[in-house]
């Protein structure tokens, strides 16, 4: 058996992060990933690779329809979705070899195969070819991470009608794609597709979009993507789709079946939680299929801890690579903590969509009076420049206390700047704080200061 300090099964971002951070603080430290590469499902087939396509489509719009305002006449555009397709997988593994280098770096030991607890302070990893490691370790993490969630009726076959994955690879544009939810992997990929000639079909059960966003800034982007092309079919209630020869037919409660080229299902995630062993330390699972662990990611098997998705909490890569790093500090410094009122989000459609902290509904619900402060892009002098003045930044902040709850961003570059409002939001900043901080003329972040200033009532360019 090979002894270790730590093993964490799972090397996507909250366990990779976890191993790394062991190291630094000069554990002997094991990590077990099934998977060829390293970066879980975030850098392998997530946030890594749809960003990577996200920005390539809106290259591919500029230059058909944006650039010749700018003096810039591009005759004759064409779609090269295969070299597309190669630079998206080009990025992924210069990460993913990246990750290595910096296990080799920081000495972590990489084992490959299905990593499962055999017993308290055990580990065994099976790979692919049947052979069995045993490991060894007073702590053993558990980040496994999450896997698209299905839906009774709709039958995955991994081609046409398929989840994320499959939607990163398609190689041709399909002539109607339907798209199965609107939260943000289904409006980030719905938005891929559309701006490389789909037409796009986006059904969701809820009467909105964007669920557990503040709702006047889901409002806005619902409008904003209508704009861009995309159909959404809000309060629909899915019941089955299926392939039918050489198409795809969509079941809906109430109207007629839509009849499209390929279904992409994006309804959530759940998490990762199979064969793990949680049986021989004698943990159970809750309702929701996550693992429970204490305010310390402990659970309630000795010296075994959970972090990210398979855990309570949004299934955010940055949570996850926080939690890692709190739960390792925790283990071997006895000190760890995540803010969970600073966690940011961010919808990576065009314009972005970036929240953190408490949404106006939330302030509502709890009976908490507040004061709200907006101001629109289109005021700002960078945001005309860019040619990018859709949206809003709203920031709410407590009546009496002026300290901020919450900021939600629509607009340009809404996912850089949403970084500013999480510090001075750690920090406990007020409106008044971020109102008087200088900011650099002219930028967009000016946008986040007028709309801190609109808290008091006195922005200067609105």
């Amino acid at each position: 058996m090979s002894a270790h300090d730590l093993i964490v099964i799972g090397a996507g971002p909250g366990g990779y992060v976890a191993a790394l951070r062991a190291a630094q603080l000069g554990r002997n430290v094991a990590c077990v990933e099934r998977e060829p590469a390293l970066g879980g499902t975030c850098l392998r087939i997530g946030c890594i690779p749809s960003k990577a396509l996200l920005e390539s489509s809106e290259r591919y719009v500029a230059a058909r329809a944006e650039l010749a305002e700018h003096g810039v006449r591009c005759a004759g555009v064409e779609l090269d979705l295969a070299a597309l397709l190669a630079r998206k997988d080009k990025i992924v593994g210069g990460l993913t070899k990246g990750i290595e280098a910096l296990f080799k770096k920081n000495k972590v030991t990489r084992y490959t195969g299905h990593g499962r607890l055999a017993g308290p302070g055990r580990v065994t990893v099976t790979a692919a070819d049947g052979r069995v490691t045993e490991l060894g370790a007073p702590h053993i993490i558990l980040a496994t991470g999450s896997r698209s969630a299905e839906l009774k009726g709709v039958e995955l076959d991994g081609d046409r009608i398929g989840t994320s994955t499959e939607a990163l690879a398609y190689k041709k544009v399909p002539e109607h794609l339907v798209v199965i939810g609107a939260g943000y992997i289904g409006l980030e990929l719905g938005s891929v597709w559309r701006r490389l000639g789909a037409k796009v079909t986006v059904l969701e059960f809820l009467p909105r979009i964007l669920p557990g966003m503040d709702d006047e800034i889901a409002d806005e982007a619902l409008k904003l993507l209508g704009r861009q092309g995309l159909e959404f079919q809000l309060g629909c209630r899915v019941t089955a789709a299926r392939v039918k020869g050489r198409k795809c037919t969509v079941e809906c409660e109430g109207v007629a079946p839509i009849e499209c080229d390929r279904v992409l299902l994006a309804v959530g995630r759940v998490p990762c939680t199979d064969d793990l062993g949680l049986e021989t330390v004698g943990l159970t699972l809750d309702e929701r299929g996550r693992i429970p662990v204490d305010a310390h990611f402990a659970t309630a098997a000795a010296g075994v801890y959970a972090i990210g998705d398979v855990i309570r909490g949004p299934m955010l890569a940055h949570k996850a690579e926080e939690e890692g790093v709190a739960c390792v500090e925790r283990i071997f410094t006895g000190y760890g903590h995540v803010n969970y009122d600073t966690i940011p989000g961010v919808c990576y459609t065009e314009p972005e969509i970036a929240s953190v902290g408490r949404t106006e509904e939330q302030l509502k619900s709890e009976g908490r009076a507040y004061r709200k402060g907006v101001f629109q892009f289109r005021g700002n002098g960078r945001a005309r420049a860019l040619g990018h003045v859709d949206g809003r930044v709203k920031i709410l902040a407590d009546a009496q206390t002026d300290r901020i709850l919450g900021v939600h961003i629509i607009g340009p570059r809404a996912g850089d700047l949403i970084a500013e409002a999480a510090v001075a939001m750690e920090f406990g900043a007020s409106s008044e704080d971020l109102a008087r901080c200088t900011h650099a003329h002219p930028t967009l972040a000016e946008c986040l200061k007028e709309a801190a200033l609109a808290v008091d009532g006195r922005a200067l360019h609105a």
